[in-house]
């Protein structure tokens, strides 16, 4: 097995993410077989119970892991499926340490962070790194593991150590860190300043780390000075580029420039510079020569290929080249930081391309839509409410708490009556059910018992397998199944016509069964159930153009190659492509479930670019984003 770390300094935010998602890439297109590992250094055991403010989005994997969201960016660009040992917390690793002193595993010794940290660390690393996660037999050949945090931060110490041990335990040869530093441009002089990443290389090798490689973040490529300069002050060396003959005997290549020969060298120093598109960042790394360099140090330049990125150049090309629009009014309460929705952002994204259409989102914050709004702040309330009935098509995404959850439903509301389509995911279904039967049903006290534990008409109630007492990982959590019980619906054309699909989850209360005849007499479908017929998964309301909600989360398996069916039908109908589509999957061109077969070539590929950019009004409840690909990658 062999290792890449990735490591920032400097400054968070950098892009560690996309980083480590495009050498697995590059690497990937060298014909290698690739697995990623997340290390996070907060105390907490996984990200389930953190704000989203406070960390991103929770994403949530097929065996009910709730983890970084880094990790979503890993499957999208690797398709790969990964499991909750995939991301390691400073929570997990001492909650193991001190399991195992509890059972008597460390009798008559001292535990203390080395060595008992550090070895469950590296324990934890080497047995994760073997699992395969890309659907076929034997361990990956390489696996990508991301260090979260700067260089230097506290919290870090103990796996910065374990991975300097870690790199002596595997040998050489089977360890490459790549360190991912800013090299900033002063607006004064012009000029790019290497001191930070010689300070953050500095600190590194204080710390028993040595780069084989430095990933520079700019506006622009690095001038070949700077690299120059980077490498005689970092002691990052330079190597020389070997390529394959057509006989397999590996050459060192010369170049003649100017009647003076050089050599012409890999990526030692490579820039990571502001692009159209994050799909580019591959790209970048190939051409500067990096999976080189990379291959060098693990001595894998025998058994790899050079990489084949031709879809990765199509697919961004594609995107740069879109022009007509369409506008997806996002109603939430996390508008503050896109971060926050980031896999709804990109199934939008994924959706919208397969459309052929620029995606535009409106962040609307869901309170400013509310009554109590239009007398404390009458310029938002405007604002918010010509954002929502200036969008082509509304998505309410899933959340806690009451907070902003009137405005939600007046959200629903105002799709439902105007016939724009209108997708609900998780509470953002819930909350289409309790606004159905308040004004179509008319039970006015109609309410979910999560914000109204006393209401006499409980549209939704909270699972009986629920924990009110704890709340990590007590959800609904995972890959669960759902059957369509209604055959002609959107939403199962949409799938392909299949009889099931495999969608993740993350929730406590539902839709009361008790209540879904009364619905579906008013004229609200529950097209699709769970295995016993009693948990509602997907609504419809047939005679509107797309009125949909689903109970899971689908934008957690969306992929560029295949975007998620409810996102494409949002999207399709918000631009009036609906019925082709409808047609189309039914055909078996776009197919999104495994249970059935279809051709999915007239799907334009464009692939995840990771983490969201932040707008620059990213502070501001209301505003508009270019859905274009650029990535603000928290590390």
């Amino acid at each position: 097995m062999k290792y890449v770390l990735v490591t920032g300094g400097v400054v968070s935010g950098l892009g560690k993410g996309v980083t480590a998602s495009s050498i697995g890439v590059v690497l990937k297109a060298c014909g290698l077989r690739i697995t990623s590992i997340k290390i996070d250094p907060y105390l907490n055991t996984d990200a389930g119970t953190m704000s989203p403010f406070e960390h991103g989005e929770v994403f949530v994997l097929d065996d009910g892991g709730e983890v970084d969201l880094d990790l979503g960016n890993y499957e999208r660009f690797l398709d790969i499926k990964l499991t909750r040992d995939n991301n390691i917390t400073t929570g997990k690793i001492y909650q193991s340490v001190i399991n195992k002193e509890r059972e008597g595993e460390y009798l008559g010794k001292t535990v203390q962070v080395v060595p008992h940290i550090t070895n469950a660390i590296q324990d934890w690393i080497e047995r994760v790194a073997m699992v395969p996660v890309d659907g076929q037999e034997g361990p990956a050949d390489v696996c990508v593991i991301e260090l979260g945090g700067t260089i230097g931060d506290i919290e870090s110490m103990p796996f910065i150590e374990a991975l300097g041990q870690f790199s002596y335990r595997v040998g050489a040869g089977n360890f490459c860190l790549v360190h991912v530093s800013l090299v900033p441009v002063l607006n004064v002089v012009g000029e790019q300043k290497t001191k930070p990443t010689q300070h953050s290389v500095r600190g590194l090798r204080g710390l028993g780390l040595t780069p084989n490689m430095l990933a520079c973040r700019s506006t622009k490529e690095l001038e070949e000075n700077v690299k120059e300069k980077l490498s005689q002050f970092c002691h990052v060396p330079v190597l020389k580029l070997s390529f394959s003959t057509t006989d397999n005997v590996y050459v060192q290549l010369i170049a003649l420039v100017d009647n003076e020969f050089f050599w012409l060298q890999a990526a030692n120093i490579f820039t990571l510079y502001d692009v159209s598109n994050i799909w580019h960042i591959p790209l970048l790394l190939r051409d500067q020569k990096a999976h080189n360099a990379i291959l060098k140090v693990l001595n894998l330049e025998s058994v790899a290929q050079e990489p084949k990125l031709d879809e990765w150049v199509a697919r961004a090309t594609l995107y740069d080249t879109l022009q007509d629009e369409v506008r997806i009014a996002m109603v939430g309460k996390y508008t503050g930081l896109s971060d926050s929705y980031l896999s709804v952002l990109k199934a939008l994204l994924h959706a919208s391309v397969s459309c052929h259409k620029k995606l535009v989102v409106d962040w609307v914050a869901s309170t400013d839509l509310e009554d109590s709004t239009a007398s404390e702040a009458p310029d938002a309330y405007k604002a918010a409410w010509t954002l929502l009935k200036g969008a082509d098509g509304v998505l309410v995404p899933g959340g806690f708490g009451d907070r902003g959850v009137k405005g939600k439903m007046m959200a629903a509301k105002y799709a439902r009556e105007n016939n724009v389509p209108y997708l609900g995911i998780c509470l953002g279904m819930q909350l289409a059910v309790v606004e159905f039967a308040r004004h179509v049903m008319k039970f006015p006290d109609a309410d979910s018992t999560e914000f109204n534990p006393n209401t006499k008409t409980p549209c939704v109630i909270f699972m009986p397998e629920g924990s009110k007492t704890h709340m990590g990982g007590t959800m609904r959590l995972g890959s669960r199944r759902t059957f369509f019980k209604v055959t002609d619906c959107k939403s199962a054309k949409l799938y392909g016509d299949v009889n099931y699909v495999d969608e993740r989850h993350r929730h406590r209360y539902e839709v009361n069964p008790d209540m879904v005849p009364a619905f579906e007499n008013a004229g609200l479908q529950f097209v699709g159930k769970d295995e016993t017929g009693q948990r509602m998964e997907i609504i419809e309301i047939p005679d509107h153009r797309f009125f949909v909600g689903v109970q899971f989360h689908p934008e957690f398996k969306s992929t560029p190659s295949k975007p998620s069916p409810p996102f494409v039908g949002l999207i399709a109908a918000a631009c009036g492509q609906l019925d082709q589509v409808l047609q189309d999957s039914c055909n078996g061109h776009v197919v999104a479930a495994k249970h059935k077969l279809g051709d999915s070539s007239s799907t334009p590929l464009v692939h995840q670019n990771g983490h969201a950019q932040k707008q620059a009004n990213g502070g501001v409840a209301n505003g508009t984003c270019h859905a274009n690909g650029n990535g603000s990658t928290h590390g």
